[in-house]
């Protein structure tokens, strides 16, 4: 039996739950924990002496060339498991859960809170109001920062979770703290100082309220955040996605009309941070603030290079979407064109359902990919009838709208976005899974982000989607050495 674990200090735990062991939900195939015996249904209880917390706790103390994780096994007995490694390799365990003493819930009352207009029917996590800056760190969540504890500085000292993703929208903190609807709501220009004295980085964002936060607002966070960086890397600005139920409470609690961009408004957003991005990569050699897509396509503007997206960091959040499936499709012909023997999908036809904002130029990309390849692409605009259809982005589109408005089509596939999916690439906003889908439109249904992947499916049939392949996070090594 093993020596129990060093418990946690108080300041480690602080006033939350103490922590449940990790149960594993799934082992990689050939991981070291594989090779070790370690099972579905088995629980992770400490690392190197350190009980675990999460996910990250585990990442943190197993980042060693020696570690050794007591493991109780789904029988009950207690089993020390010694792993001998490189730095920093993963042990391959896969949890359900990233955090093992519940997640920290946000403790503001947002007026534009996209939770606040979810209906219901949707997956059980939506209505979670999670600001965890673990699950930051991890997944790329956007967090406020406005429910840290010394505590949880900390810890952040301790592991550097770098980067976090910070929800600022003002940095005037009496702008902002109306917006939270947070009159203790800290300084995020000093949360953000004190991030850069811990050598941790922040990708911001900026949700754009109209006639709130914008303007002359805009502009002054803009300029407050671009002094900060190389601690903030980036400053997304992206619209208010409302629904028709988060109109009405926004409007009826704080008369603020969340209303949707028009082409002259997002020009006009487009012209506000066009000076910002010039001055910022003539001074800092990086583009630093970035613009929605949906304002680039609703405004009719130029899609910015990509060079200008630093390396797509804010990618999940919105930002160079466009532009990565434009280059991505520009690739793909190339090597198209490249191959020895020309392709031809003569005779195979596919339907691609997305969000009706991006549908026209979708569309003309389709209509160039059918003529390289001979096969039948046609893209169709989907209605969002469960948010409502201001809401015209494809991750925000559930099952239920894919299903009613493409059945008729008699495309031999069906292709969706992968953003439309959850994290683990298995279930629609709704809770709908994918073969509940695909039962219902009568036909092999596939998943993609990329024109490559579209080639893919057509050429080798469709794949069951992994997780994210995006996902935020790093690890140690360095910082401890």
């Amino acid at each position: 039996m093993p020596a129990a674990p060093t418990a946690p200090r108080k300041s480690e735990t602080g006033n939350r739950k103490s922590p449940a062991p990790g149960v594993v939900s799934g082992v990689r195939p050939g991981s070291l924990a594989d090779e070790a015996g370690i099972e579905p249904g088995d629980s992770v209880l400490s690392a190197n002496g350190h009980v675990l917390r999460d996910v990250v706790d585990l990442q943190f103390y197993a980042a060693d060339a020696e570690v050794e994780v007591h493991i109780r096994k789904a029988n009950g007995l207690d089993d020390l498991v010694l792993f001998e490694k490189d730095i920093d390799e993963d042990l391959g365990l896969e949890f359900e859960r990233a955090t093992w003493d519940d997640v920290i819930l946000c403790n503001n009352n947002c007026f534009f809170c996209f939770l606040k207009g979810l209906p219901r029917g949707m997956r059980k996590t939506l209505y979670t109001k999670d600001d965890d800056y673990r699950l930051s760190f991890l997944h790329g969540n956007f967090v406020t920062l406005t429910n840290l504890s010394e505590d949880d500085w900390e810890r952040l000292e301790e592991q550097r979770l770098s980067p976090l993703n910070v929800s600022v929208h003002s940095t005037e903190l009496d702008l902002r703290r109306h917006m939270l609807s947070n009159p203790t709501a800290p300084n995020v220009l000093d949360q953000l100082r004190r991030l850069g004295s811990l050598g941790i980085q922040a990708h911001t964002q900026i949700v754009l309220c109209p006639g709130v936060n914008d303007g002359e607002h805009l502009a002054r966070s803009i300029r407050d955040l671009g002094e900060l960086y190389p601690t903030v890397q980036t400053v997304s600005v992206v619209p208010v996605g409302a629904s028709p139920k988060l109109e009405e409470w926004s409007l009826n609690r704080d008369g603020i009309p969340l209303v949707r961009p028009t082409p002259e408004y997002a020009r006009e957003v487009v012209g506000i941070l066009a000076p910002f991005q010039k001055e910022f990569r003539r001074r800092f050699g990086a583009t630093i603030v970035q613009c929605s897509d949906e304002f680039y396509v609703t405004a009719g503007a130029s899609i910015p290079g990509a060079a200008a997206y630093d390396g797509f960091p804010q990618y999940e959040n919105g930002i160079g979407m466009v532009r990565t499936m434009l280059q991505d499709w520009t690739a793909t012909k190339r090597r198209l064109r490249a191959r020895s023997r020309p392709v031809s999908l003569a005779g195979r036809s596919a339907l691609i359902g997305t969000a009706n904002l991006i549908a026209p130029t979708l569309a003309a990309v389709a209509r160039e990919f059918s003529e390289v390849t001979g096969a039948d692409v046609r893209v169709q605009g989907v209605t969002n009838t469960v948010f409502g259809e201001r809401v015209n982005v494809s991750g925000l589109l559930c099952g239920k709208d894919y299903v009613e408005q493409l059945a008729a089509d008699d495309a031999d596939i069906v292709i969706l976005p992968r953003p439309s999916l959850d994290y683990f690439g298995e279930k629609f906003l709704d809770s709908m899974t994918i073969d509940d889908a695909e039962a219902a439109l009568g036909r092999p249904t596939a998943f993609a982000a990329f024109w490559s992947n579209v080639l893919d499916i057509l050429e080798h049939g469709p794949r069951r989607p992994g997780r994210n392949e995006a996902p935020n996070g790093a690890f140690w090594s360095e910082e401890r050495k």
